[in-house]
């Protein structure tokens, strides 16, 4: 547990999927391992296996109140608080959806200056509508005549508007232009990423790049969940991967962590559940799915496939779910594409 650092909220979540991922953060926060969780339910007189942990963390939907009380009191979450992780549990297995309500306004109260106003208020009479947002405009010299025919340096003038509107005409043809030139520089190659080498598997050190992104696999420092995630290739330290061959076309992805020794990667419960984390744990599980085939797609082949080995959940790819493109998102098992978008890997040397 950091003391430091606020427990994760459950109130800020909105659905079932958001208080999944809320429970994790909460695990992550408490800094436990599973055996750890087990051993302080144990103590409590309680049961909370980590197979069932996992189950439940790798779930899209809320798990049962009495898993819920007794993984929260691990984490060590007060009295207080498990009450509100609670409440939202009973919210969205209800109604599917978690609304806070909103604070009423004290009555008699000011309205703060500039707020927005309360839908359906009464405007205020004689009031100025709000300027419309953007930068406010400087009016060019040169006034313009009011209604009565006196001069108005309030309204701009015929010349003023023309110089806008040459102006405008001016900056959108230059944003125009900008866009083809990017487009062009990036068709031609320049300024992007150079190619990188498609690497085949084999047996020794490797770094797992994600196809089309310049992320690599690894896990967040600090975190005891194993959970694997894409991250910037320069910074995918922890932990360092091996390949090692186990027969049959089959390989085990070793990892060395520099926290908690040698472990293997792998899908929890042996991959009945469909999108069950890929994670690093210890190696010898035998509840997890620790062996894969490295499957070349494409022709040519454009990347490898992790395709858990005898994954109870058949069809299934190692797979970045989430925004694909961004770093730190996370890694499951999923339902291998048809396009193996998210799903293709290359395993290049890493030097000792």
């Amino acid at each position: 547990m950091r003391p430091a650092e606020r427990a994760p909220d459950p109130r800020e979540v909105r659905n079932a999927a958001e208080f999944v991922a809320c429970l994790q953060a909460l695990k992550d926060w408490s800094g436990l391992t599973y055996r750890e969780l087990a051993a302080r339910a144990e103590a409590r007189g309680e049961v909370l296996p980590r197979s069932t942990v996992a189950n439940m963390l790798a779930r899209a939907t809320v798990p049962r109140e009495e898993l819920l009380v007794t993984f929260v009191r691990a984490c060590g979450v007060e009295p207080g608080g498990l009450e509100e992780w609670q409440a939202v549990r009973k919210e969205l297995a209800v109604r599917g959806v978690y609304e806070p309500v909103a604070a009423d306004p004290v009555e008699g109260a000011d309205p703060v200056e500039g707020a927005d106003p309360v839908d359906g208020a009464e405007p205020v009479e004689g009031a100025d509508s709000a300027p419309a947002a953007g930068p406010s405009v400087v009016w060019p010299a040169g006034p313009a005549e009011s209604p009565d025919g006196a001069p108005d340096a309030r309204r701009p003038g015929p010349r003023s508007r023309i110089r806008r509107a040459l102006v405008a005409t001016v900056a959108l043809t230059g944003l125009v232009l900008a866009g083809v030139s990017v487009v062009a520089v990036l068709r031609d190659g320049h300024g992007a990423h150079p190619p990188r080498t498609l690497t085949a598997p084999a047996a020794g050190d490797v770094r797992i790049r994600v196809i089309g992104q310049d992320l690599c696999l690894g896990e967040r420092r600090g975190s005891r969940s194993g959970q694997i995630h894409q991250v910037p290739c320069a910074d995918a330290k922890v932990p360092l991967y091996s390949l090692k061959e186990t027969g049959g076309d089959r390989w085990r992805i070793v990892s060395d962590h520099p926290d908690y020794g040698p472990g293997c990667s792998g899908i929890p419960s042996g991959g009945r559940i469909p999108d069950a984390a890929y994670e690093d744990s210890e190696c010898g599980d035998p509840s997890r799915v620790e062996e894969f085939a490295l499957e070349p797609y494409g022709t040519p082949v454009e990347g490898y496939r992790i395709v858990p080995a005898g994954s109870a959940t058949s069809g299934s790819c190692v797979t970045v779910v989430g925004d694909r493109s961004a770093a730190w998102a996370r890694l499951a098992q999923a339902p291998c594409a048809p396009d193996a978008a998210g799903q293709l890997f290359s395993f290049d040397r890493r030097s000792p």
